[in-house]
């Protein structure tokens, strides 16, 4: 058998007449390359012959061609990039369209491996032949489930390319969802009356899509619109998490996925839902129906106890008396589950049972969401919260040694006290708990949170004192002031020696407070702002800035495989986020997606 030195065909093709005449029982089949490989004449062919290889007359031929590269371009970006240049990503998505199934795998095995990573040129070159499509294509044909768990793992890697997201969701997304999510979820679309509930099934390909869309789901307005619109994507999804729940199965990696989309999805759902404008309030916390001015005799707090002094004769002793709700015709579906108030007790429970920081992040972060701005539905959301004993589920959560769980957390209140019930809830309970979590001046608490935690935190502690005296004694009495003072004076974050100088100037404008400030050895010294910093107006506007909307945190998702997949996850700060402008008195509530 002569060594290849020019066409690889001829090699090939001798090859296959050597078989024959060694093996005349195995005239119908091929030697696989790695029987051949005993042949002391055998060579590996170069990376060109290999991508030559794909194209040959014989199928078997192109598929371990295919698996070669396959193994080749595991881990090995150097390789990623030749293949890239030889041409070889054009072919390996035109197999993708093969008949036969062991090309059209073992192609789009190799694809997966090249999509991973964090060279972004791969991804480019498979969108530029027309690989999103042919990839969307093979999933409908296919019921094979490796194929599936390839073609969607692969789809997941293309998905963490902004300029992609676009291109997945208009050719991928009904098709990822009615393949995927609605089958695997166990939703059904129209179940019959005796039909049985349907388990959700945590596969693989499950997890790959549902990372798919968590990530297309954090790219704008219009792909959060899309996904919204899409008919059944909300019921299946929170349909699998509800089943997560039922079985205690809230730690993997798909229910991390399912909530992150629906927390993207809430992000400014106020603003974007078709008809919002019809449940905007002129005035925040003025619901029909939420009996705002209503008195019970006797009421006990959603943290089971009693009211704390000085709520009997106080204007915080107002209650809501049952939660009026718009009437319903017909039961809700779609985009609309989004923004109910039974969602909330989903992300209570989430919130109760996860231990995965990122779940927890995600469901705390989509309360956060729905908490935002001055329409019907987010008041309805702020009370259901209280209602359903959710206000202790989150300030338990301040205590996470996790980072960005103790933010969301943070924000979230921040949001529920905008509901002058929650408010003075808040201020009584979770004060103490945001006070530990604020550094000392330069020294930071035991958790060393980041700076926009602390930011969080402090902006928090703002909201919950403003209008409210009752709370600001309790920030005194809890020994808030030494580390406020701290912070405000040696603090080499500007951001945060400029929220804490709000809190500040906020307290010592409570003039019957001042006796108490005086008595602990603070003056009015102590609660100037640092030079540089803007006075606080004296028509109550707020001066601090509006970038604790957290960063977009983005998982990749990156899965390459040679006989299993291996996981990467990949965070990435969105430059273009939207911007949350400041109004007259206060800033606005805050929103946050994944």
């Amino acid at each position: 058998m002569s060594q290849v030195d020019g066409d690889p065909t001829s090699f090939f093709q001798a090859m296959s007449r050597a078989q024959m005449l060694q093996f005349p029982h195995k005239r119908c089949s091929m030697v696989s390359l790695d029987s051949i490989r005993k042949d002391p004449r055998w060579r590996d062919p170069n990376l060109r012959e290999v991508i030559t290889m794909l194209s040959h007359p014989m199928d078997p031929v192109k598929s371990n061609a295919a698996a070669y590269l396959q193994h080749l371009c595991y881990e090995n970006d150097h390789m990623k990039q030749d293949v890239r240049q030889l041409k070889g990503v054009p072919v390996l998505v035109g197999l993708l369209d093969h008949p036969k199934a062991e090309v059209h795998r073992k192609a789009c095995g190799a694809l997966r491996n090249i999509s991973y990573g964090k060279d972004h040129h791969n991804k480019v070159a498979i969108k530029n032949c027309d690989g999103i499509p042919a990839l969307v294509r093979l999933l409908r044909k296919s019921s094979n489930m490796e194929v599936r768990e390839l073609v969607t793992g692969t789809l997941w890697n293309l998905s963490s390319h902004e300029p992609l997201k676009m291109m997945i969701i208009n050719h991928g997304l009904q098709t990822l969802t009615d393949e995927v999510i609605i089958p695997h979820s166990g939703w059904r679309r129209d179940p019959t009356e005796h039909s049985r509930p349907q388990e959700t099934e945590w596969t693989t390909v499950f997890k790959n899509t549902s990372g798919c869309l968590r990530n297309v789901s954090s790219d704008g307005a219009e792909a959060r619109q899309r996904l919204r619109e899409c008919e059944g994507l909300v019921d299946a999804l929170l349909y699998a998490l509800q089943s997560a729940v039922a079985h205690k199965e809230t730690d993997n990696k798909s229910v991390e996925n399912c909530v992150c989309i629906l927390r993207n999805l809430s992000y400014h759902v106020h603003k974007e839902v078709p008809g919002a404008e019809r449940f905007q309030e002129p005035v925040a916390n003025q619901v029909p129906g939420l009996g705002g001015n209503q008195k019970k005799k006797k009421e006990a707090d959603c943290f089971g106890g009693k009211k704390p002094k000085g709520w009997r004769n106080g204007p915080s002793d107002k209650k809501y008396g049952t939660l009026d709700l718009p009437k319903r015709t017909e039961p809700m579906k779609g985009l609309e589950l989004l923004y109910q108030p039974e969602v909330v007790r989903l992300y209570l429970s989430l919130l109760t049972c996860s231990q995965n920081h990122n779940t927890l992040e995600a469901a705390a972060g989509a309360l956060q969401n729905l908490a935002a701005g001055h329409w019907a539905w987010s008041s309805y959301i702020r009370a259901t919260v209280r209602k359903e004993k959710g206000l202790p589920v989150l300030v338990e959560l301040l205590r996470s040694d996790g980072d960005k769980v103790v933010r969301a957390v943070a924000i979230a209140l921040r949001n529920l006290a905008i509901d002058r019930r929650n408010k003075d809830l808040i201020g009584s309970y979770a004060m103490r708990d945001l006070v530990s979590n604020l550094p000392c001046g330069q020294q930071r608490p035991a958790k060393n949170l980041e700076g926009d935690t602390v930011v969080a935190i402090l902006n928090t502690i703002h909201e919950i004192i403003s209008d409210s005296p009752e709370n600001a004694r309790g920030l005194i009495q809890g020994h808030a002031i030494q580390k406020l003072v701290a912070i405000n004076k040696t603090s080499q974050s500007g951001r945060e020696t400029k929220a804490a100088s709000h809190v500040l100037q906020t307290v010592w404008a409570y003039k019957d407070l001042r006796n108490s400030l005086y008595k602990g050895g603070w003056n009015k010294s102590h609660f100037k702002p640092t030079s540089g910093m803007p006075k606080k107006p004296k028509s109550g506007k707020s001066g601090y800035d509006d970038i604790t909307l957290p960063l977009m945190e983005k998982n990749q998702g990156h899965h390459e495989t040679v006989a299993s997949s291996i996981p990467e996850r990949k965070h990435f700060i969105r430059a273009g986020r939207p911007a949350v402008g400041l109004v007259e008195r206060k800033p606005p509530p805050l929103d946050s997606w994944v």
